[in-house]
């Protein structure tokens, strides 16, 4: 399973779910009683799900610096676990859920199956789809690089992160009944007045630190040659990026569009 930092997954999801929630409307947030959160990294997800019910939420992850986290900036119960082997007896929660986990398992089906197993009636996924993720930016090479970068990331990487709208059929695969999915489009804007994380990701990009943090993934796909081409454009990028700020020119958007799965459990999908 592929592993991340906490700056990373605040980098990565901050804002998710600000705008509307309404893409978690199938899973009835409102009748349940428990809910676990299974990957829950540093607890955004699991922050939504408390605000949205009365049910008691349970955080989950195999890796125990981001659980710290997620107690620290949550307050919720955590418990150290494994999402192909959870350490709950069967049918103790009424929904479990993941959220950018199964695109980072080698085996998703594995974990929607243990999914079924300690879930009493839903289970649901909110997974991106990586290959439908669009960008605009006041930089035009940006555009382009960023497209560059993704289709070596997907040629690269050894999960199936763009698996997306894919999990209904993991789902039924698993046996899992009245299969439903909605789509929601993450949007991440960078726009004047620049805070400090803005400031940053700029720093990143001109220092080249962004594209290393998928080097392994995009060395799978690429030939040293056209690697380091690729990391002198991307920095020659980032200068760009820092000049347009210091105008406060600078304006990028990107869409990473996620598919909220729920299917519920059945006499047969446990067996």
């Amino acid at each position: 399973m592929r592993r991340f930092s906490a700056e990373y997954l605040r980098r990565t999801r901050e804002g998710m779910w600000a705008d509307s929630r309404a893409a978690l409307a199938n899973l009835d947030l409102d009748s349940r009683s428990r809910i676990l959160d299974v990957g829950c990294g540093t607890g955004e997800l699991s922050r939504v799900l408390a605000d949205e019910s009365d049910a008691d939420v349970v955080c989950v992850d195999a890796d125990r610096d981001l659980l710290r986290v997620a107690r620290e900036e949550t307050g919720l119960p955590i418990v150290a676990g494994d999402a192909t082997g959870l350490p709950f007896a069967d049918d103790t929660f009424d929904l479990v859920i993941c959220q950018a986990l199964l695109v980072n398992l080698p085996d998703p089906t594995a974990a929607v199956e243990e999914f079924a197993r300690v879930s009493s009636d839903l289970v649901a996924a909110v997974e991106p789809d990586n290959a439908d993720v669009s960008v605009d930016s006041t930089v035009s090479e940006e555009v382009t690089l960023e497209r560059r970068v993704r289709e070596a990331y997907l040629a690269g990487v050894e999960t199936d992160v763009a698996l997306g709208e894919a999990v209904g059929e993991t789902f039924r695969d698993c046996g899992l009944a009245d299969v439903r999915s909605r789509r929601y489009d993450h949007e991440k804007v960078v726009d004047a007045p620049y805070d400090e994380a803005d400031l940053q990701d700029a720093a990143r990009k001109a220092s080249g630190a962004g594209l290393a943090d998928h080097e392994t993934e995009l060395r799978r796909a690429l030939s040293t040659e056209t690697y380091d081409e690729l990391r002198r454009a991307w920095r020659a990028m980032g200068r760009d990026v820092i000049a347009q700020i210091q105008e406060a020119e600078y304006r990028r958007v990107e869409v990473v569009p996620f598919d909220v799965t729920v299917g519920r459990v059945s006499s047969t999908s446990v067996e």
